[in-house]
């Protein structure tokens, strides 16, 4: 049987995009993700704010190839870029640091410097 992959169009661009700049800007830290969000959705990531609280430091940027969810706290600012929040986990992170969409990582950073994946 032939995998198809993800159903939704915006995750399908995503991915895409992802292999793109890895490709252009040499930055094998894109492709990983893509290839953690292309499995299927039983299969995709979720994280606690308690992990990331955990697994990283102040002023860490991190991409969550998946869902952050909002059990624990965050003690320190740290940006969190992820494929989707729940509504605590981004009312969390507005508090101390900063959310944002996995597109608006890849624009700010398309080489992928100093970004840690956790999950």
């Amino acid at each position: 049987m032939k995998r198809t992959g993800p159903t939704n169009v915006h995750l399908r661009r995503l991915v895409h995009k992802l292999k793109k700049y890895s490709r252009e800007y040499k930055a094998p830290i894109w492709r990983a993700v893509a290839e953690k969000l292309w499995k299927p959705r039983r299969q995709r990531i979720e994280v606690n704010l308690s992990v990331i609280n955990r697994h990283t430091e102040d002023g860490d940027v991190v991409v969550v190839p998946g869902k952050v969810l909002g059990s624990g706290m965050l003690d320190h600012s740290v940006t969190v870029a992820a494929w989707r929040f729940s509504r605590r986990a981004l009312k969390e992170i507005r508090k101390r640091g900063e959310a944002l969409t996995i597109d608006e990582l890849l624009e700010r950073n398309p080489e992928g410097k100093g970004v840690k994946i956790i999950g």
